[in-house]
């Protein structure tokens, strides 16, 4: 049964540039200059970012000649929507239960 969600991930993910990098990640592999184009980011904030998303595991490298390329791990979304359902199951059946704890 799951006793939380990874917050450290939540956290990453809840900035909104970052969201949206993960969102056009999922769709494609990109390198930062794309990424610039698609965001409108400079590429200073644009690599801060990238580099938190990277130390989070939630994207992986490909350098091709002078580019790099990032691409999304899919298995690392896969598992917090998996904490989540998790979450929401527990919630579930605490209210088909009507599960509540006694006030003192």
């Amino acid at each position: 049964m799951l006793t939380s969600v990874d917050t450290d991930l939540i956290r990453v993910l809840a900035d909104p540039l970052r969201l949206q990098i993960v969102t056009l990640l999922a769709k494609e592999t990109l390198c930062t200059t794309h990424l610039m184009e698609e965001t409108g980011a400079r590429q200073t904030n644009l690599s801060n970012h990238l580099k938190v998303l990277r130390e989070a595991g939630v994207v992986e490298t490909e350098p091709c000649g002078r580019f790099t390329y990032y691409r999304l791990k899919p298995e690392v979304i896969a598992s917090l929507a998996g904490q989540f359902a998790d979450l929401a199951e527990t919630a579930r059946v605490t209210a088909e239960n009507d599960t509540k704890r006694s006030c003192p």
